[in-house]
């Protein structure tokens, strides 16, 4: 058979065989042929937006959620402009996504020739896409189609972009029924790559040498859902762990061998663990600069460092290996632990993980300490206190905001890998909303909880119309202290002023109610539980706008130090 369709249609096509399920985007007239495609598909849910950057953060959030690939939409010109801060979000975390955009019929577009809202709309997203292209002619679109989503799924993922041009959109041709019948398995790697047998052999040998093993665990772990060889190896090792920003849950704060995740951020027992560790096992971590101090990557050279990652840039840079495995996260753990056997299991310095266990419950202390903090306004330990008090165990939860994230980040129990959320990469404020909106169209059963500071929600709560028609029954928590507080800090700490940093005056709940939201205002923390208990049974996106001091987070100083790295600091050996 040789149906005749659309270039839309041809690509929905191409979408469905790819298991994609949600389209997020806003309408636009040059999208739709694209639009009337995507209606006519009941296993495609659009949602739509009110930015477009919304759109790429959704679908970045859906892949992190779920590891689906999902596709965001935006019309021609300033469409376009608008999606690249969300590119940027699944760009610099390395989420796989598809951006699609239109643009001028093809007699006025790639070179434009003046006609309103011309954009080279490929040329503006190329340094935040692994891969993009024009689209001239409908009849290609299955191959190209599929060779994007093949960029954004191989090596290290990330987010692609086609532009295509309304005219070719709509075109419509004749395709060979077989050209739809073609699984991924045909067009793109779906295996898993293993190591070089060489290699394990050395990077067993340097394990089992080791004293004080220490294991750090990145996104390509919960990429290649490795999270229970990590379990399986750290218990063999007797060593703790640590887990990115982008690998939470893959110790749960209730392991014996969790001492914080993330980085710096978590305290002084992650930064103990690497100066006395004598191996690190680096698993599908990149090493950005929250595993940074005022000396550079927390694996020095003088750890001996094994690094296992599927991208072979990552490998040696920035942080140096003794032995490198190019190779997928769980078929190189499957191999260690086969290999290892036993070996993995001796030499160990028996009192090396109770120690670094006992620096973390130090920390706990320290924080909750904090927490018990009666001012009259109220603690920010406090609020994430009652909030990690209240949390259903089932939720899932965005950490939105860079200083109020510190606080959730360490005291919110964590069960399980692709429960918790940050987006450390870009560090986008405002990326919460969305991420959260995508985590609920993806898991309607569960709650989900979004935690945020006044000044990152005021970048995106336009969405809370979104989460409404939609209803994607969200729970915004902000920690509002009426301000750029870390902001604020910094300019008096620094350079003894103050200016642009108050957000003073602005009823968030208020705000909520008027977008048909359910929105409440909390100030004391015997107030949260029970708010949370009334926003979650609501059945609506709901909003706690609750009044809080700004405090700096003990750990700031540790945080500080990553952004002190320069080359005169270097040691020899460093």
């Amino acid at each position: 058979m040789h149906p005749e369709l659309t270039g839309a249609q041809a690509l929905t096509r191409v979408l469905l065989g790819e298991s994609v399920r949600h389209v997020y985007g806003i309408v636009g007239g040059k999208l739709s042929p694209l639009l009337h495609a995507v209606s006519q598909e009941p296993a495609l849910r659009y949602i739509g937006t009110r930015h477009e950057a919304a759109g790429p953060m959704m679908a970045a959030a859906t892949y992190a959620a779920t590891g689906r690939l999902a596709v965001a939409l935006a019309e021609m010109g300033p469409g376009g402009l608008n999606l690249i801060s969300g590119l940027g979000v699944a760009f610099n975390n390395n989420l796989p996504l598809l951006a699609i955009t239109t643009n001028q019929h093809r007699a006025a577009a790639y070179p434009h020739n003046g006609m309103f809202m011309d954009l080279d709309t490929v040329a503006v997203s190329r340094p935040i896409t692994k891969w993009n292209a024009v689209v001239h002619d409908a009849r290609r679109i299955p191959e190209i189609a599929r060779r994007a989503i093949r960029e954004a799924l191989s090596g290290r993922p990330g987010p692609v972009h086609l532009d295509i041009p309304q005219d070719v959109l709509d075109q419509r041709c004749r395709y060979s029924e077989s050209e739809f019948d073609l699984t991924p398995a045909r067009y793109r790697f779906t295996g898993r790559i293993r190591p070089d047998a060489d290699g394990v052999a050395r990077a067993v040998d340097v394990l089992a040498d080791a004293r004080r093993p220490l294991i750090v665990a990145g996104g390509g772990v919960i990429a290649s859902e490795a999270g229970e060889q990590i379990r399986q190896l750290a218990a063999r090792l007797r060593c703790p762990v640590v887990p990115t920003q982008m690998a939470l849950g893959v110790v749960s704060s209730e392991s014996p061998h969790f001492i914080g995740h993330g980085g710096l951020i978590a305290g002084p027992p992650i930064r103990e663990a690497f100066a006395e560790a004598d191996v690190i096992l680096s698993v599908g971590c990149r090493w950005s600069s929250w595993m940074w101090d005022e000396h550079g990557p927390l694996a020095r050279r003088t750890h001996r460092t094994i690094a296992i990652n599927l991208d072979a840039s990552a490998l040696g840079h920035p942080a140096v290996h003794e032995v490198a495995l190019q190779a997928d996260a769980r078929a190189a753990l499957g191999d260690l632990l086969s290999v290892g056997g036993e070996r993995l299991s001796q030499g160990r310095d028996p009192a090396w993980l109770e120690r670094m266990r006992e620096a973390r419950r130090a920390h706990e202390k320290t924080l909750a300490d904090l927490a018990a903090d009666d001012a009259p306004a109220m603690h920010p330990a406090a609020l994430a206190r009652e909030i990690a008090a209240a949390f259903p165990r089932d939720a899932l939860a965005v950490y939105d905001g860079g200083h109020t994230s510190f606080w959730s980040n360490d005291l919110t129990p964590v069960h399980d890998v692709r429960t918790r959320f940050h987006e450390p990469g870009m560090s986008h404020l405002g990326f919460g909303l969305p991420y959260a909106m995508a985590l609920k169209a993806s898991h309607p059963d569960r709650p989900v909880l979004h935690i945020t500071g006044d000044g990152s929600f005021g970048f995106s709560m336009n969405e809370l119309d979104t989460a409404r028609r939609y209803g994607l029954a969200v729970v915004t928590i902000i920690h509002n202290n009426e301000s750029w507080g870390i902001i604020r800090a910094g300019q008096k700490s620094s350079r003894g002023f103050e200016f642009g940093t108050s957000l003073s005056g602005t009823d968030y709940a208020a705000i909520a109610r008027g977008f048909g939201c359910h929105g409440e205002t909390v100030t004391t923390p015997a107030e949260v539980a029970p708010a949370m208990a009334r926003a979650l049974a609501s059945g609506r996106p709901a909003v706690l706008d609750c009044r809080t001091a700004f405090v700096p987070h003990p750990c700031m100083p540790l945080f500080g130090s990553m952004n002190r790295y320069s080359f005169e600091s270097l040691v020899p050996g460093g």
